[in-house]
């Protein structure tokens, strides 16, 4: 367990001005999370930052390049490997894009695991430290079982929360509003499987159960949740130099929160919607997406021509 202390800002964001690319445009960087794992993820990222994976294979115990390259043990989609790897390839994809550019954004959003790169992004942490909260997070959420989620396409959030309510399914619970008609419930794994016929017969165009053993972001994950927030109440986190987006408020995070909304962010919903309309209201936005994979920028495009 860390000790009590402040805890540094990212060696990106402290040492780099704020530099918009036009006096106009508002550059936004977004961070996938859980479910843009693959194998190979991270080519070249490795070799780039030897330093930074040198700390990391030391904290964890393994060797991340081997995890991500070769994945030996097939432990890649394991939570608990799966979001420590997510969380240093997002970053290092950050700190090369820092190298290459010079640039930071004039704001940061993370999907659910992808919020933790946003927050080392900003300077709240460095990479180690936010690798030693990820780690406790990915293990809290890979112990839990008997729970289930599922991806619900072509119906708005306002149908999904009728329909649960009037089939007898209030003990599912709204996980993330990805976009305005992808919305993934989560629950114990039997009333998850039992509400396929009923969203497929309220006209949903695919319902799809996700390879998950955890009811996340969900109500079940209260224990989990009290965990870590003990678990961050050994640390202190370093005022934000760039704003990000909460998972569970859509606004702007104070630095004073971070504790409080990461511990939320668990046992509520991403709503990642919400929080990219409110990005979309700034002047000429410009999103790009930092790490494996294009599922955010698929679901940017969906909210902008919703």
């Amino acid at each position: 367990m860390a000790l009590k202390g402040r805890v540094g800002s990212s060696p990106a964001s402290g040492t780099i001005r704020l530099h918009k690319l036009s006096s106009l445009m508002t550059q936004i960087f977004v961070f996938p999370g859980q479910g843009s794992q693959k194998v190979g993820m991270g080519t070249d990222l490795f070799k780039m930052f030897p330093d930074e994976i040198a700390a990391v294979d030391t904290k964890l115990g393994y060797s991340m390049e081997r995890l991500c390259m070769e994945d030996p043990s097939q432990q890649l989609n394991q939570t608990s490997f799966t979001q420590p790897a997510l969380y240093v390839v997002n970053a290092l994809s950050y700190l090369k894009k820092i190298k290459d550019t010079g640039h930071p954004p004039d704001f940061l959003a993370g999907h659910s695991l992808g919020e933790y790169n946003a927050l080392f992004a900003a300077g709240a942490f460095d990479l180690i430290t936010g690798l030693s909260l990820v780690q406790k997070r990915g293990e809290l959420m890979g112990r839990a079982s008997g729970g289930g989620m599922a991806a619900i396409v072509g119906l708005s959030c306002d149908k999904v929360e009728e329909t649960l309510r009037n089939s007898g399914l209030a003990a599912i619970d709204i996980a993330n509003l990805n976009a305005p008609s992808q919305v993934v419930i989560s629950g114990q794994k039997n009333d998850v499987e039992a509400a396929q016929a009923v969203f497929e017969k309220a006209g949903a165009r695919l319902f799809i159960l996700l390879k998950v053993s955890g009811a996340f972001h969900s109500r079940y994950m209260q224990d989990a949740k009290n965990e870590f927030e003990a678990f961050l109440s050994h640390f202190e986190f370093s005022s934000l130099k760039i704003p990000v987006i909460s998972n569970v408020e859509a606004m702007p995070c104070e630095t004073g929160r971070i504790r409080e909304l990461l511990s939320k962010q668990i046992t509520h919903p991403v709503r990642w919607t919400e929080s990219i309309r409110y990005l979309l209201r700034q002047p000429e936005p410009e999103f790009e997406e930092i790490g494996p994979g294009k599922v955010l920028a698929g679901l940017i495009r969906q909210i902008k021509t919703a």
